[in-house]
């Protein structure tokens, strides 16, 4: 999820904008009651963004940005565009209006990234209360490192300002016309995209395979990925890679001796043609958290020539733009131009061998967290060549795939749309949520349907909150977990257990026999299931969008759920909260906004890093390094009390990294367990087959370099559900919370 002080909030919320037909400059494209695309850094605790309805330039909306605080500094608001543009210069018009701006100045704003920022604040701020203007500043355009264009409002001091009617002119042309890059790596007219031969097949069989022949596609994955990834000529669209490797299997694996292998290997880099000295390639950052791991060229028994041509490709790799992978503006990788191959559900040899060289590859140099997985990845790549190729059919294709994403262990990293998995597990449902309490399935919770609302279930279904389900069609719930563990991809075993708890009864059948236990008494009965849509399902935990995210408990405590929190909720928080002797925030939940940074700065006395962010290198791929680490400015006012907060599995991703933001605080308390360890934006990758999977695409760390991945937050005080509290009704982490306020 993810540095400058203007990002940070993009991390955590936003994917990289696609380039839209017309761009959202006049305000008037709204969605959830702001204006689509446009958004403010949200670290500023002091300045809110909002679309107005009354006062605008033209249309019928405008943006504005307002102080609201006590402690004055700046905030943009901003609207972010892919740098898919050829030019010289960039220039941003806007109109902007003011009320009794103070102590700085308001004007337009405008980055290319990655370079310099500039502002109109630097010819001439516009103080005090002005009607409606048009300004104007410019950039110059480098359309080969160019990636994102940013423009926006700059609001410096007090006071509020309106912006509205934004133009975007690339050599004095409306961007809506301007020409696209020279070197659009998508553009249709790349070479890569002309190439169909292996449109529908590759024509491959490879069958009996030997131990030489194992090693030796073990190393075809290796030297195709690297080349991929560094060869400028790859880099540029020239070839479509995934069938270049299909032309040269047959020749490649009828060699019989590694001189021959690699004489071939290096026929194939020549065919290629020359790659010129490269005067921008440097070397690894001497601060990288993470290096390029290359030694295998020199110790994989490869010839010296082969050695020295591929040592030679790395020196003088592709730089600042490539075909197969971008840069998201939040740091993590796009993979790019990777075909899903959607006509072949069931892809032949060939094919299935492509998606293991595609997705180790992309592991391999793209993912943060690779020295985190327990399994070596070089022997990941060996141990699935043969897994792949005797996939004899769909379901089992899928499953392999299934199983290799589990390798990387990593909660966001998963497989849709599956075809077979989903009809062997069933389209029909318990009317029950289970969860794994005690090392235990229990029924925790039911899911209404059109027969019963919620407080009747237990009588429709034969079951009660506290039940322990101990078998499942004659077989021990114990030994079907245990069966589908390499099936669940995730960070750590408590977010697995979360993952296959609630579709522990899943099944192809409209009924199924449960023996359960309550009382100390078995009883044995046939639970009759239903099809998804007959169920008002939810995936972890009810949210109601409509709730309020924040009430006052008894003792003068205050509690909020940041699965309802909304952004405007968090002055009224503090508000209503300055006073009281504790507060509880849970966050066994997604918050359904982003507050680190506005609520957190409630909670600390000073200006505290609480964490820091790995990110790729583009020009280096395998590189990591750590950005400067992200603060949370404390608030003239904060809070006095205690802060508690409460975590468990079904704390992820951004509930995770808010989490650490609350951290931060002066008097901060985490209890609970395990969260699911899945931190950092998510990016996504396409495989053959049509299949969807994904990984965490930047690195989370502490500010001392501690890691979250798979480990989760830790919490300071462990606190765990009993089967006794969930059968009683209590919140046994809520009333623990309560209990550390009260000092009991």
């Amino acid at each position: 999820m993810k540095f400058i002080v203007f990002s940070v909030f993009l991390l955590l919320s936003t994917n990289c904008l696609a380039l839209p037909t017309k761009h959202n400059l006049d305000f008037e494209n709204i969605e959830g009651g702001t204006p689509k695309g446009w958004d403010i850094s949200d670290t500023n605790v002091n300045y809110i963004h909002s679309v107005d309805k009354k006062i605008y330039q033209t249309g019928k909306y405008s943006g504005s940005l307002e102080f609201i605080g006590d402690k004055a500094g700046f905030e943009l608001l901003r609207y972010t565009i892919p740098a898919q543009y050829q030019g010289k210069k960039i220039t941003l018009r806007g109109f902007i209006k003011t009320e009794n701006v103070t102590d700085g100045g308001a004007g337009l704003w405008m980055k290319v990234t990655p370079g310099a920022a500039i502002n109109s604040l630097q010819d001439k701020a516009i103080t005090g209360t002005t009607d409606w203007q048009q300004y104007e500043v410019s950039l110059d355009l480098n359309p080969l490192k160019a990636e994102f264009i940013i423009v926006g409002g700059l609001l410096a001091g007090k006071g509020k300002m309106w912006i509205d009617n934004f133009e975007l002119l690339i050599d004095g042309q409306p961007i809506e016309k301007a020409p696209l890059k020279k070197k659009n790596l998508a553009s249709k007219d790349s070479l890569a995209f002309k190439d169909t031969e292996f449109a529908n097949g590759s024509n491959l069989t490879l069958a009996n395979l030997n131990q030489f022949s194992i090693e030796s596609l073990a190393l075809m994955g290796r030297v195709w990925g690297f080349l991929k990834y560094h060869h400028p000529a790859i880099a540029s669209g020239n070839y479509n890679w995934d069938y270049e490797l299909f032309r040269i299997l047959p020749s490649y694996l009828g060699a019989k001796n590694t001189v021959t292998r690699d004489k071939i290997l290096f026929a194939w880099i020549e065919s290629l043609g020359g790659v010129e000295e490269c005067g921008e390639c440097k070397a690894t950052n001497s601060n990288a958290f993470i290096s390029p791991e290359l030694s295998w060229i020199t110790n994989h028994g490869m010839s010296i020539e082969l050695q020295k041509k591929l040592t030679y490709i790395y020196s003088n790799r592709s730089q600042n733009s490539h075909f197969y992978i971008a840069t998201e503006r939040t740091g993590n990788p796009k993979f790019t131009n990777e075909s899903a191959y959607t006509n072949m559900p069931y892809p032949d040899d060939g094919f299935r061998l492509l998606t293991l060289f595609r997705y180790w590859n992309m592991i391999e140099y793209y993912f943060p967290y690779k020295y985190l997985i327990d399994k070596d990845w070089a022997l990941v790549l060996t141990d699935y060549i043969e897994k792949f190729i005797n996939a004899k059919h769909e379901l089992a294709y899928e499953t392999t795939t299934l199983e290799l994403i589990g390798e990387v262990q990593d909660t966001h990293a998963n497989l849709g749309k599956t075809n077979k998995i989903n009809k062997q597990r069933g389209n029909y449902f318990p009317p029950v949520f289970t969860r794994i309490i005690e090392g235990k399935l229990v029924v925790t919770d039911f899911y209404t349907t059109n027969e019963k609302e919620n407080s009747k279930m237990s009588e429709l279904v034969g079951l009660n909150i506290g039940d322990v389900i101990t078998t499942i069609n004659g077989v021990a719930t114990e030994k079907l977990i245990a069966a589908r563990l390499s099936h669940y991809p995730a960070s750590n075993y408590a977010t697995k257990l979360r993952n296959i708890a609630p579709v522990l009864l899943r099944s192809t059948n409209n009924t199924t026999e449960i023996e359960f236990t309550r009382d100390k008494k078995s009883t044995t009965k046939q639970l009759k299931l239903y099809k998804q849509h007959d169920l008002k399902m939810y995936r972890w935990y009810r949210r109601d969008p409509d709730g309020q995210s924040f009430k006052l408990l008894d003792n003068n405590i205050g509690y909020v759920t940041l699965k309802n929190i909304k952004k405007n909720d968090v002055v009224a928080i503090k508000k209503k909260f300055i006073n009281t002797e504790g507060i509880i925030i849970d966050v066994r939940n997604y918050p359904a906004a982003f507050v680190p940074y506005t609520l957190g700065s409630f909670f600390v006395n000073e200006t505290t890093p609480f964490v820091k962010i790995s990110k790729m290198n583009l020009n280096n791929p395998g590189e990591f390094t750590f950005r400067i680490p992200l603060r949370i400015t404390n608030s003239q006012k904060a809070y006095k009390g205690k802060l508690i907060v409460l975590v468990n599995e079904f704390t992820q991703s951004q509930a995770e990294f808010t989490s650490m933001a609350f951290r931060a605080g002066h008097n901060t308390t985490i209890i609970g367990s395990t969260t699911a360890g899945a931190d950092g934006n998510v990016s996504y990758i396409d495989l053959p087959g049509n299949l969807k999977t994904g990984i965490s695409g930047t690195g989370i760390y502490y500010p001392d370099g501690s890691e979250t991945q798979k480990i989760g937050i830790v919490p300071d005080i462990e606190v765990l559900p009993t089967i006794a509290g969930i059968k009683a009704g209590k919140d046994e982490l809520l009333e623990k919370a309560i209990a550390i306020i009260k000092d009991e």
